[in-house]
Order: structure tokens, then C-alpha cells, then sequence
């Protein structure tokens, strides 16, 4: 891969090549990005959908929308620090082409900013529902009328694939949904393949996938303008990652492995000599011990070592990213940046103490457990009364439904894949108070 190519200012539909060196210095195209992101109703909604913890009613605890801007704040930081490394290493890429280090820190910022926006109601477990509507539900009785791979993108409905689709798909008169650069659409593809054929293996860009059948074509341009390589069988749509995408993964894991365990603190799940102890182990080299003594609240003591423990790690990060550019650049690095961190084992500790005190809480499980029948409910009758809104039979019921769904959703798509698809991207860009309140419609 070359670096040139990677930053790419392209954006669908373009007819002629975009030069970084004829950019607005005071709106960048890769700024253009960010802005277009935090303006679409996909991003706003995440202000009202889970992070960890599902229709929480405390304001100090994160939702998907402060969780996405605080990784984009990380993230930001980390590209501006790793692109000074890159263009100290290949000074052509501004001297030539008129790239800067914020080009790189707008990049990952705009991927990170994203980089959840696919996600439905209610986390983690709102993709689990989804898919288990399918596998195990009333969906099942679709499996025959699909494609394999049609049918895996539904049993293994992905995130990370459906914020592809939503920032992409067009609309009646908007061709390419929200036009991001290809540079960012590439750096946002943690999981730059299709659901099948599913091979596991020990490359951290298999561990999903990232593309519905519905968005092949694209994905595939997308790839080719980047000069991703190809991957895998001549048959199978995998390429390697696009090296900013490490930076966009190290920035969520960074965030969510912190920010997590500190809003299990705030709400006492997690004792403070329990969290200091475990934070300790990672910033105690940094901390500076008279002004930390001055601090006299849990808030400013968690808050201060919470700040030296996220520069530390966006530190590690750069530089793994920079010892391990040339295999990154060859598509052949296998691993994440923060698996390498000399943090790691700490890391790992403070994941396993959310996972046992916040992400399997009675209160977390309860309510994931609403959301598993709400979502299921909202499925049977949407996707119900789609098919028969097709076929040119609706009941009254099925209309008084589909009015509620937004326009763009009405028009039944000509295959029963992309009708099922369309109904499972309404059901995920609604917040999590959204499907409460329909489920209590509805039912």
C-alpha cells in the first residue's frame, strides 16, 4: 500500500481527481467529514443508545454518542502524533502532494466519530437479537428463499456492516449516503470483508465482518481506489486493512477499556481502592504525587489517573503502529495495536473486573433482556407487514405500522433479502427509548 493512495479525498460520485494540495486550508475535505457525520440523524441517535448500560437515567454514565466522541477525541490525537512520525519518514508526502499530521488526526477522528454508528438498541446484545431472530425465531422461515451469504449477513447481523451501509446507501436524491472521503470510508472498516466465506483465523481483521452483500460493489471501489490488497481465494471479497483503521481500533479500546471501568466507579459497582489499585498499575511512573495528594474528591482522584492512563496508552500506540508500519503497510500485521502494549496485562485486568462487576451486572442483564424481546417483537411486525405490503395484501394493521416507519423505509425493495435488511436498519437506527416506545404500540 502507499501512503498517496491511502489518502485518498475521493468521494463518491467525484469526475475528477481531488489534490490535497488545491484543498480550502480552512475547511479541509477530510474536516468536511467530521462535519457530515455529526450532522446525520444515524450519529445523533447514538445519544439515547447503550454503551454498557442500558436505559440508564444517570447523566454521568456514557451512551453510545459520548462514548463515539471521546474515541474521536483519542483518536484525533493519535493520528496527528503518528502522521508527524509518518511524514518525518516520507517528507514527499507534504513536500509533494501538501499532506499535514492534522490531515491524519481528521482522518481517524472522522472513522472514530463513526465508528459505532451502525450499532442498534441497546449494544452489544441488540446485534445478538437481531440475529437470533433469525437463527432460532419467527425469521427462521426465510433461510430457504436466501443466499447463504444473504443469510449469514442476518444470523450474524454486524455493527460494524451496517454503519458501512448507513453512511453510504443512497437515498432518493442523495447518491453515496453521507460522501465521506474514501480515506476515512477505509480507515472506518475495522473488518474490510464480507460475512462469507467465514474462516477464522489469527488475523484481528477476520474476527468479523464488515460489508452486507447489499454493499459489495461500492466496498469493492472503495478498495480498489485505496490499493487495499486482496486477501484470501481469488473467490472470496477480503482485503487487508487499511493502516489507519489500527488507529481507530486502538482509540475505542483505549476508551472503552478506561471510560467502562470508570463508569462502573461513579456507580459504585467498583470500589475506588479497587479502581486506584488497578489504575495505579499502569500510570504510577507518571503521576505526580503532590498534586494528586491535593485532590481531595473520588471524582477529581479517578478523573486525574484516568487522563495520565489515556495519554500513556495513545503514546504505546503510536509507537507500535510506527515500529510495525512496514508490515502494516504490507497488509500482513495479524494483530491489534493494544495487544501488543507493554500495558496489555494491565488491561486485560481492568477488562476483567468490568466484565465481572458491569457487563454482567443484574441490572445490565435485566434490561438486555428487555431489549432481546422488544427487538424481536418490533421485527415480527415490521417485517411482516413489508412482505405483505409487497405481495399487495396488507391488513389495515400493516398499514397503521408502516406509516410509522421514517419514508425511506416504506418503499419495499424488490428482493425479500433487501426488504428483511431494510427492516433490521430501521429497527438499528432507532435509539433505545425509541423501541420502547414502539414496543409499548405495538404489542
Amino acid at each position: 500500500m502507499h501512503w498517496e493512495q491511502l489518502l485518498s479525498l475521493r468521494r463518491q460520485g467525484d469526475t475528477h481527481k481531488r489534490l490535497r494540495v488545491e484543498q480550502d486550508e480552512m475547511r479541509l475535505g477530510f474536516e468536511v467529514d467530521f462535519d457530515r457525520i455529526i450532522f446525520s440523524s444515524s450519529f445523533r441517535s447514538l445519544q439515547d443508545k447503550t454503551q454498557v448500560i442500558p436505559l440508564s437515567k444517570t447523566d454521568f454514565v456514557h451512551t453510545r454518542l459520548t462514548h463515539s466522541l471521546e474515541v474521536s477525541v483519542v483518536g484525533r490525537t493519535l493520528g496527528r502524533i503518528v502522521g508527524l512520525e509518518l511524514l518525518q519518514k516520507y517528507p514527499h508526502l507534504h513536500e509533494v502532494h501538501g499532506f499535514q499530521a492534522h490531515d491524519f488526526g481528521a482522518i481517524v477522528a472522522a472513522s472514530s466519530l463513526a465508528h459505532d454508528i451502525g450499532n442498534p438498541p441497546f449494544g452489544h446484545s441488540g446485534e445478538k437479537a437481531i440475529g437470533e431472530y433469525f437463527s432460532v425465531g419467527n425469521g427462521q422461515q426465510f433461510q430457504s428463499l436466501l443466499t447463504p451469504s444473504e443469510w449469514y449477513d442476518l444470523i450474524h447481523f454486524e455493527g460494524n456492516a451496517n454503519g458501512f451501509s448507513l453512511v453510504t446507501q443512497d437515498r432518493p436524491g442523495v447518491e453515496g449516503g453521507l460522501r465521506l472521503t474514501y480515506a476515512t470510508l477505509g480507515a472506518f472498516m475495522k473488518y474490510p470483508k464480507v460475512s462469507l466465506p467465514h474462516k477464522p483465523t489469527s488475523n484481528i481483521s477476520d474476527k468479523k465482518y464488515g460489508v452486507f452483500q447489499a454493499d459489495t460493489l461500492f466496498f469493492e471501489e472503495v478498495a480498489t481506489e485505496l490499493g487495499l490488497p486482496k486477501r484470501g481465494g481469488k473467490d472470496e471479497l477480503r482485503y487487508a486493512r487499511h493502516p489507519l483503521a489500527f488507529l481507530v481500533e486502538a482509540a475505542d479500546d483505549i476508551c472503552y477499556t478506561i471510560i467502562d471501568f470508570e463508569d462502573g466507579i461513579n456507580l459504585g459497582w467498583i470500589s475506588e481502592d479497587f479502581a486506584l489499585e488497578y489504575l495505579m498499575k499502569m500510570v504510577r511512573h507518571a503521576i505526580n504525587v503532590e498534586k494528586y495528594n491535593k485532590l481531595k474528591t473520588r471524582e477529581d482522584r479517578i478523573s486525574y489517573l484516568r487522563a495520565i492512563a489515556i495519554n500513556a496508552l495513545i503514546q504505546d500506540a503510536m509507537k507500535i503502529f510506527m515500529d510495525n508500519e512496514s508490515a502494516i503497510l504490507e497488509g500482513s500485521y495479524p494483530f491489534s495495536l493494544m495487544d501488543k502494549s507493554i500495558y496489555a496485562a494491565q488491561m486485560k485486568d481492568i477488562i476483567q473486573l468490568s466484565v465481572e462487576r458491569i457487563y454482567k451486572s443484574k441490572e445490565v442483564i435485566e434490561k438486555e433482556v428487555r431489549g432481546h424481546r422488544i427487538l424481536s417483537l418490533l421485527l415480527d411486525v415490521f417485517i411482516a407487514a413489508s412482505n405483505r405490503d409487497f405481495e399487495g395484501n396488507p391488513t389495515q394493521f400493516d398499514k397503521l405500522a408502516l406509516s410509522l416507519l421514517p419514508e425511506r423505509y416504506r418503499n419495499s425493495k424488490d428482493t425479500l433479502y433487501e426488504r428483511l435488511l431494510q427492516i433490521c436498519q430501521f429497527v438499528s437506527i432507532q435509539t433505545d427509548g425509541k423501541v420502547v416506545q414502539l414496543y409499548e404500540v405495538l404489542r
